[in-house]
């Protein structure tokens, strides 16, 4: 199969470099807000004052929960399924509530409205799952601020909403990563952005992909609990067992999100108590690189975005069965830029395969068998 064209990003994993749509991606992360990141991905530029106005004012216009949708939530909340099989199955549902959702003129629209409803069914299924009301939507927050409203009942503070949005500009798109490819081969069929969005969430569950900063977590409060760093992590590398946030399939640096997000979780944790908690995750990551020279001294493993993930949403009070739907809060609009540029070419996406199994077999009946 021939390269599929991409315009949104271009990864360099040897120096690594991220650019985004022409900018260095650092550069549009801690300046952009999300809603500035949403027209450029879906426009190619960044927006005016009247064009970045006009692109509020419609994912405010899609800022509620259809009532259908939200009684399927109900019921998938009291069978505890689990959160990002819950906004995978609210998304599917938003078919209900869509006019625009199949491939038309109006494609921008139906983007528009699963990008806005992907926070909502989000935060208004964690209130489910945890037996608590429904927070409704804000219609004068920002769509990171709205996001972290709904999950709480409370108006963050303007220092978390920027942190949030940071992270959410920091992860929107990432080439072809297993859940993109997921979403443009669907898109490739001429399909609709509903189905394409649904098959990239089931690839962004599992935890070698966006499943990966809760695991991250969990490994940084056994080691706070154990007390024993080096003990800890010389236990998994003897046992062969994956050392979560360290490593990426590109990069053979430092993944530069990674840098980015260090920073970012650093700032969050000045603002926290337990800060004592930020000085075990650093001192975790030294002892982790060094001692993955010494039991891998031929790779070069470095520490990814989800290391760093996992300190930005911990500091900011999110919960690790949050973590992969936020980040699916942002990524959405990485995946439907991506149907848009597929809608475009027009062609279907039919990886080849090297046959791998016998080839001389022999029919025989049942009765020799």
């Amino acid at each position: 199969m021939e390269n599929i064209p991409n315009h949104l990003s271009k990864i360099d994993g040897q120096l690594g470099k991220l650019i985004i749509l022409g900018f260095p991606f650092e550069e549009l992360a801690v300046n952009a807000s999300f809603e500035e990141m949403i027209y450029l991905f879906l426009h190619n530029h960044l927006p005016n004052k009247n064009e970045l106005d006009n692109v509020t004012k419609k994912l405010l216009s899609h800022r509620y929960l259809d009532e259908k949708i939200l009684d399927i939530l109900k019921s998938a909340a009291s069978n505890k399924i689990e959160l990002i099989e819950g906004v995978r199955i609210g998304v599917s549902c938003l078919t209900m509530d869509m006019e625009s959702h199949r491939i038309d003129k109006e494609g921008i629209n139906g983007a528009l409205k699963i990008i806005s409803s992907v926070p909502i069914i989000t935060a208004a299924y964690w209130r489910l799952l945890q037996d608590q009301p429904i927070i409704q939507p804000h219609l004068e927050l920002s769509h990171g601020a709205n996001y972290l409203y709904m999950l709480t009942g409370e108006k963050p503070s303007p220092e978390n909403v920027k942190t949030l949005e940071i992270y959410l500009n920091t992860v929107i798109e990432h080439g072809m990563n297993a859940s993109t490819f997921a979403a443009r081969v669907v898109m490739s069929t001429r399909s609709d952005f509903v189905s394409a969005v649904t098959a990239a969430i089931g690839a962004m569950k599992g935890v070698l992909h966006g499943g990966a900063p809760g695991p991250v977590l969990d490994m940084l409060l056994d080691m706070q609990e154990s007390g024993d760093i080096e003990g800890y992590l010389r236990h998994k590398f003897e046992n062969r067992e994956l050392l979560m946030g360290f490593g990426h399939r590109v990069y053979r640096v430092k993944d530069p999100r990674a840098i980015l997000l260090s920073q970012v979780s650093a700032d969050v944790w000045k603002r926290r108590e337990d800060k004592e908690f930020w000085a075990l995750a650093v001192d975790v990551e030294s002892t982790a690189l060094r001692l993955l020279r010494e039991y891998k001294p031929n790779r070069r493993i470095e520490t990814n975005v989800e290391y760093y993930t996992a300190l930005v949403l911990h500091g900011l009070g999110l919960p690790p069965a949050l973590f992969t739907s936020t980040f699916t809060v942002s990524r959405v609009v990485g995946w439907l830029a991506h149907c848009l540029e597929q809608l475009e070419l027009d062609r279907i996406i039919r990886p080849s395969s090297v046959y791998t199994g016998p080839t001389e077999q022999k029919w025989c009946p049942m009765e020799e068998r």
